[in-house]
């Protein structure tokens, strides 16, 4: 794929090239507010600097807007909300490849999380995305997996699409997990012929396999409300369609190590219409360009709302600290909040970090309707540690020469 380069917000004149490029901080700001945000941040601390914005995301959401940011164009689709109820949701067409996010259909906040909502949830709005893609003529479909409400393996995606699941009487199964325990047969001869002519693939940030103590009961039904009978139910549910899928189409999605993303959803993708996997930050980072921004850069500025353990498993700000590493390129966090000390900052690459909720009053204050104001405080004073040096933290201004900010100026 040749990169997208959206045309960059540049200011005029010789100082620091900086390239902002952090995901959304969730249920806070957008990816792009974010970055709104730390430009403001970088202008206070370097008034000459020259900026790029370039949104990323590691498949769950803000994917979408990613695409958008590298040019994309938005397509509103009404569909079923993973309760039944209609939700408009946007995705991306960029010439024949669609990109699709299942949190905007299937997505866990567009629900209040129950023991009851973790049974009946379901993905059919996600397939219902996927066929107006489908609709438009698109032959390339990505399917962003992250923050779905439900643990169906994907069955309502596929049903959106015309597969059918059956108990032993030939009855069709109730939409969600819960109802998976009686699956008995699955007729696929009615799946819309389009798909053949499509490349599907599935981007997510965990390699979750399916079935067991890390799987996707295990690791992600709790947050989504399950109960432990309910968690019982929705993992023999699993494991029954597992079992069917390779009886039909000869795919063991219990093997796959990704399999469980999204309450099952990339397995049932992979079992039923052949979907391949790719990490969600290598396909953003190829799709915006991000190694071309890199080499334009002095400084890259990346984060998101919560900078913890999870965020070393393929999350979209780590993906751009090892580019930043790799191109020679200081790379300073921003967070909401950070959730590791300092040595385990230090392993992950970055130059300099800090976080909202520390330049915030109040902690609750960095997730309030002033959050912009506090990411802003905070990429301030990232950068200044950053042009001052630590003895944790040495200086990188040496690499940046005559451009970089040595006298910080002072936040508004």
């Amino acid at each position: 794929m040749s990169p997208a380069v959206s045309t960059p917000e540049a200011v005029a004149g010789g100082g620091p090239r900086v390239l902002l490029a952090p995901d959304k901080f969730k249920g806070t700001l957008t990816g792009r507010e974010a970055a709104d945000a730390m430009a403001a941040g970088v202008r206070d601390w370097a008034p000459d600097a020259q900026l790029r914005q370039v949104i990323v995301a590691d498949g769950g959401e803000g994917t979408v807007d990613a695409a958008l940011s590298a040019g994309a164009s938005a397509v509103e689709t009404t569909v079923q909300g993973p309760l039944g109820d209609q939700v408009t949701a946007v995705w991306a067409a960029r010439g024949s490849m669609a990109v699709i996010e299942l949190s905007a259909a299937s997505g866990l906040q567009l629900l209040t999380p129950s023991d009851a909502t973790a049974g009946r949830a379901h993905t059919f709005g996600t397939g219902e995305l996927i066929r107006a893609a489908l609709d438009q003529g698109m032959t390339r479909i990505i399917v962003g997996v992250g923050g779905s409400s439900s643990t169906d393996g994907g069955t309502g995606l596929l049903r959106a699409l015309g597969a059918r699941f059956f108990d032993s009487s030939g009855t069709m199964l109730e939409l969600g997990g819960a109802d998976l325990v009686r699956l008995a047969g699955i007729d696929l001869s009615e799946l819309d012929p389009r798909l053949d002519a499509v490349t599907l693939t599935v981007i997510c940030d965990v390699a979750a396999p399916l079935l067991g103590p890390d799987g996707a009961v295990a690791g992600f039904s709790t947050q989504k409300g399950a109960g432990r009978q309910t968690q019982d139910v929705l993992e023999r549910g699993l494991v029954t369609l597992a079992a069917q899928i390779d009886r039909v189409t000869g795919r063991d999605i219990a093997a796959l190590r990704w399999g469980g993303a999204a309450g099952g959803t990339a397995g049932g993708l992979h079992g039923v219409l052949g979907a391949q996997f790719a990490s969600g930050i290598d396909f953003v980072a190829e799709l915006t360009g991000l190694a071309e921004h890199l080499a334009w850069a002095d400084l890259v500025v990346t984060g998101e709302g919560s900078f913890d353990r999870q965020s070393l498993q393929g999350k979209a700000p780590l993906g751009v600290i090892e580019r930043a590493m790799a191109a020679d390129v200081p790379a300073v966090v921003v967070a909401g909040r950070l959730q590791m000390d300092c040595e385990q900052l230090r392993l992950t690459g970055a130059s300099s970090w800090a976080s909202a909720e520390e330049a915030a009053p109040q902690p609750q204050e960095a997730v309030g309707p002033d959050a912009a104001r506090w990411v802003r405080a905070a990429t301030v004073r990232a950068l200044q540690t950053l042009s001052a040096g630590t003895p944790d933290m040495p200086t990188e201004r040496a690499k940046l020469g005559d451009r970089w900010c040595s006298t910080p100026s002072e936040l508004s």
